[in-house]
C-alpha cells in the first residue's frame, strides 16, 4: 500500500516542547519496519514550531506570524536532525519536503512536487513533509498538516491515511467529560451529525483538532482514501491498522 502517516505535535513531543525520546525513536522503528515489508510511505510531520519552542527554550508557543516563522525555522532543523538519525538507524533515507498551498494549487508547482514524490519512492527513501511555515503567508498557507496530509494523500493517490494524534479517534461527546462516551468504529459519510462532534482546537502547541480531522476525512473520502485517526501515544497501533485490526476511527471512501 502507499500509505500517509501524519505525525502530530503531541505525538513528538512532551508538554514542555521537549522531544519525547522514547516515543519517537519506538515510532521510527515501527515505521521502518511497514516500509521493509514493502509499503510505501510517506510522513507529513507536525513538530516544526513545538520542537522550536522547546529548543529556544520558550515558555509558549508564539501568537505574531514572524516570530512562528523564526521559531519553526529553529524547530524545523531539529526535527530533520532527528528523523534523520533514527531512520539511520534502520537503513532508511529521509528526504525532507517543505510545501505551501501554492505548491498543490499551481499546475507547473504541483507537477514537480507529484515527480520529486514519486521519485523519492523510487530510490526508496522516505519522503516527509511539512508546510513551508518560514515562507507561508495568509494567501498560500494551508494552515494545519491534518488538511495538508490529506491534501497530499489527494494528489500521490494514496491508499491509506493515518493520522496519529493525542486522541483514539471520534467519539460520540466529549470522553473527558462524558463517561458514557463512546468510540465511533466506522464513519462512512460527514454529516451534520458527525461535524457537531467536533470541538475546539488541539495541543497549545499544536495547530490541530476534530474539527481539522473532520476536514481532512471530507477531502480523503471525496478522493477514494481510507483514513484512520488513531492515537500516537502506542506507535505499534500502526501494526495493528496495516493488519487491518479495528483501531481507531475509520472513515470510508465514497461507494464503500
Amino acid at each position: 500500500m502507499r500509505i500517509v502517516i501524519k505525525i502530530g505535535t503531541s505525538t513528538l513531543t512532551h508538554e514542555t516542547g521537549n522531544l519525547n525520546i522514547r516515543r519517537v525513536k519506538k515510532l521510527c522503528e515501527v515505521i521502518s519496519d511497514i516500509k521493509n515489508a514493502g509499503h510505501e510511505i510517506i510522513l507529513v510531520s507536525s513538530g516544526a514550531i513545538g520542537m522550536g519552542v522547546g529548543k529556544l527554550g520558550l515558555q509558549q508557543k508564539p501568537d505574531d506570524i514572524p516570530s512562528k516563522q523564526a521559531v519553526a525555522a529553529v524547530g524545523q532543523c531539529e526535527l530533520m536532525y532527528v528523523y534523520d538519525q533514527l531512520f539511520d538507524q534502520h537503513h532508511h533515507t529521509v528526504a525532507q519536503i517543505l510545501i505551501t498551498g501554492d505548491d498543490l494549487e499551481n499546475g507547473r508547482y504541483s507537477e514537480n512536487f507529484s515527480n520529486t514524490i514519486s521519485k523519492l519512492l523510487e530510490y526508496g527513501a522516505l519522503p516527509i513533509i511539512n508546510e513551508n511555515d518560514t515562507v507561508a503567508t495568509d494567501e498560500i498557507v494551508i494552515g494545519d498538516n491534518d488538511t495538508l496530509a490529506a491534501l497530499v494523500s489527494r494528489f500521490i493517490n494514496a491508499d491509506l491515511l493515518i493520522l496519529l494524534s493525542d486522541i483514539d479517534g471520534l467519539y460520540t461527546a466529549d470522553p473527558h467529560k462524558d463517561a458514557d462516551a463512546r468510540l465511533i468504529a466506522t464513519v462512512d459519510e460527514i454529516n451534520d451529525g458527525i461535524l457537531s462532534l467536533a470541538s475546539g482546537k488541539g495541543t497549545a502547541l499544536g495547530t490541530g483538532g476534530m474539527v481539522t480531522k473532520l476536514k481532512a476525512a471530507e477531502i480523503c473520502m471525496e478522493s477514494g482514501c481510507t483514513m484512520i485517526i488513531a492515537n500516537g501515544f502506542d506507535p505499534e497501533n500502526l501494526y495493528q491498522i496495516i493488519d487491518g485490526k479495528d483501531i481507531g476511527t475509520k472513515f470510508l471512501p465514497k461507494g464503500q
